[in-house]
């Protein structure tokens, strides 16, 4: 049977249960001048710990950045391959150094004794110095535009202060800044910007702004063929960038070049849909009371009888019609009525409509009866 292991209570550091002090010194000062002491020693020791997790953070985005120039060059049969190939190995050999000054800081966090602040805490925790790595995330469609929409809520002024940045160091610092930016989400936004100030014509601002997207675009698909987190491959990037390369730099520039003509094509397309819905609605406006539009009947009209309606003569219709056979002169003006040209009964209308209004219906007669009564008259 295991037994408890109580000698982590054997030493507890606990400055005013003392009450055994000289009378010449006091009590309630010495209390405070250990428990000082004590406070020190925590902070310091908690500097440690931060300084350790910074360095190695540091360490990190340089590895990365590292692997990512190796991963570049044995692609490209570079001759500095083997120097890469060095600096990698070294990067590791100091990640390993890390680990062991982790494990002795966890060693001597081990060996402090209890004392009142720390006495309640959880004494299993530890701090565990890893790289990060993106959470897998299998959403649907409707929630995707629902996750884009609460991060553009929540974000949408400081997306929009990093799209207007223009130098490499303010958009590194300030993505330092705010970490939660580097995202897919940031980009989403950033894209339908762009095309919403190519449709305002706002093109030299489209162009700032799309720079600003390409260099978030990079960021993401670094940490994806790293497989790493996006926040962590920022330094990295930026430092790339900034040495100037000809190859990076002309991959940028062609991948900038294209998304500013992909921009514009959606733009041109989103202009054409909204005057083609903008068209519909006018012809929607127009139609008859069945459902004819009176500007595509006008255009299919005989000549003659198209005159006729421009012109709003009533004499000559009634003449055109007499000279059309019947049946396309019933034809025509059936048309004509279904789409609004003509108004039978045109005098009962509220309003007192006349006939040059309605095109048309003499007296408020039919088109069918002036008809008939025409033909009964050639007759």
């Amino acid at each position: 049977m295991s037994q408890i292991n109580y000698s982590k209570w054997d030493h507890i550091e606990i400055s005013d249960d003392e009450d055994d002090t000289h009378p010449n010194i006091d009590t309630a000062s010495l209390h405070r001048w250990r428990h000082q002491a004590r406070v020190d020693r925590m902070e310091q020791q908690k500097k440690k710990k931060d300084d350790l997790t910074k360095d190695f953070n540091k360490h990190q985005q340089k590895l990365v950045e590292v692997k990512h120039r190796l991963k570049e060059a044995e692609e490209q049969a570079s001759t500095d391959l083997e120097k890469l190939k060095i600096e990698v190995s070294e990067l590791e050999k100091q990640e390993s150094d890390f680990k062991k000054k982790e494990a002795e800081l966890l060693k001597e966090e081990k060996l402090t004794p209890l004392n009142i602040d720390t006495i309640c805490h959880d004494g299993m925790s530890k701090t565990v110095i890893n790289k990060p790595k993106p959470a897998p995330e299998t959403l649907s469609d409707d929630e995707k535009a629902k996750k884009q929409k609460e991060f553009s809520n929540k974000y949408k002024d400081k997306i929009k202060k990093y799209g207007m940045l223009k130098r490499y160091e303010d958009s590194q610092q300030f993505l330092a800044d705010t970490p939660d930016l580097v995202c897919d989400e940031t980009a989403n936004y950033l894209v339908l910007w762009c095309v919403d100030l190519e449709i305002e014509e706002k093109h030299e601002l489209m162009s700032h702004v799309a720079h600003q997207v390409i260099v978030m675009q990079f960021i993401l698909e670094l940490a994806r063929s790293l497989e790493c987190d996006p926040r962590s491959c920022v330094r990295a990037f930026f430092s790339r960038i900034k040495l100037g390369e000809k190859q990076y730099m002309d991959a940028f520039n062609d991948e900038l070049s294209a998304f500013k003509g992909r921009v514009a094509t959606r733009a041109k397309a989103r202009v054409e849909e909204a005057m083609k819905e903008y068209e519909e609605e006018e012809r929607q406006k127009r139609l008859g009371p069945g459902g004819l539009d009176p500007l595509e009947v006008l255009e299919t009209l005989p000549e003659t009888l198209k005159n006729c309606f421009e012109s709003k003569d009533i004499e000559l219709l009634k003449k055109v019609i007499l000279d059309l056979p019947k049946e396309d002169a019933e034809y025509h003006m059936k048309r004509c009525v279904e789409s609004g040209l003509w108004v039978p009964n045109a005098a009962d209308l509220p309003g007192g409509l006349n006939t040059e209004d309605a095109a048309g219906g003499q007296n408020g007669t039919s088109v069918e009866e002036e008809e008939e009564e025409y033909y009964d008259t050639v007759d």
